[in-house]
């Protein structure tokens, strides 16, 4: 009998920010994960990425400003070594808690592409901010190159488009690892974006929200539910407000009415409904879980956190 498979997205709170936060963050993380898989689910993980592909980002730009005769690194290149460096602590982290369980399973990393199309809305309409602050002239210089900024407090920052994926260039390998039944990290950070151009792949000068790579990475393997771990317990309706409520579950038709009301913050709670909502879709069997990681409570009955579908 094929075992069943989820996906499970991890935010910020399971990873942290400098790389002591992130190593003992993935300690905890992995009990939590190997719980699920011990329960005998076939897993997949994807991964936030925002302070480490950040930290990358000015790191590179202050060398290459520093050593002219270096060239600045590509959003594509910093993207491709959070997921490495990431992975690497992730990977370690819950091949240790296995072995500690007596479970021998090869935890592998994917670097992961993902196409995307370059005619998206959202190359017209940039809206995600990263990297350092810089200096007017700086700005200057990133707006000469075809760069995108925009003034923040004390100076200025780059700004990139969060395009939808199209496809999951290395799913055939992510397939194939899950039926040899090994552990798979795959799409960090959102998965690399990348534009077709005949045989070849180029780097896109955007970031793909990773909420929404989540659940086209759960629909694309046609996972059975898609696990996004979160800093809250669960979905609140009136988000720290007097009248908060929070919810067990949601059906589709109350998430889409719940989306248009307003309920849910841009940048926080609204893209995982919205990833939520995609990948239920009309399914009747699909699920997904909102909650907060706890490696004490490593269920998906719905007993934690807020449940989404039909």
């Amino acid at each position: 009998m094929k075992k069943k498979r989820i996906v499970i997205a991890l935010g910020h709170d399971a990873l942290g920010t400098t790389l002591p936060e992130q190593h003992e963050a993935t300690v905890k993380t992995a009990e939590a994960v190997a719980a699920f898989i011990q329960q005998d689910y076939s897993v997949v993980i994807t991964h936030s990425n925002g302070p480490q592909v950040g930290m990358i980002h000015t790191a590179m730009s202050e060398f290459a400003k520093n050593h002219p005769d270096y060239t600045a690194t590509p959003m594509s290149v910093c993207s491709a070594m959070s997921q490495g460096y990431i992975g690497y602590d992730l990977q370690n982290a819950i091949r240790s808690e296995l072995l500690g369980r007596g479970i021998y399973k090869t935890v592998s990393t994917v670097l992961t592409q993902v196409s995307v199309d370059p005619y998206d809305e959202a190359f017209y309409k940039p809206s995600k901010v990263i990297g350092r602050v810089m200096t007017r002239e700086e700005a200057d210089a990133e707006e000469q190159k075809g760069n995108h900024v925009i003034e923040v407090e004390g100076g200025y920052r780059r700004v990139v488009a969060t395009p939808k994926p199209l496809e999951i260039v290395e799913k055939d390998a992510i397939e194939a690892l899950l039926d040899a039944d090994q552990v798979v990290i795959a799409c960090g950070g959102g998965g690399i974006p990348v534009l077709v151009q005949d045989r070849k792949l180029k780097g896109a000068s955007a970031v793909v929200e990773k909420d929404t790579a989540a659940g086209f990475l759960a629909e694309s393997i046609d996972a059975d539910m898609l696990v996004i771990l979160t800093g809250v317990d669960k979905v609140c309706l009136n988000y720290g407000k007097a009248d908060e409520e929070a919810l067990d579950f949601i059906s589709i038709a109350d998430a889409k009415k719940y989306l248009e009301e307003g309920q849910f913050e841009e940048g926080t709670m609204a893209p995982k409904i919205r990833a939520a909502i995609e990948f239920v879709g009309d399914s009747a069997i699909r699920k997904t879980l909102i909650t907060k990681l706890d490696p004490s409570k490593p269920t998906i009955g719905g007993e934690n956190g807020t449940m989404i579908g039909k």
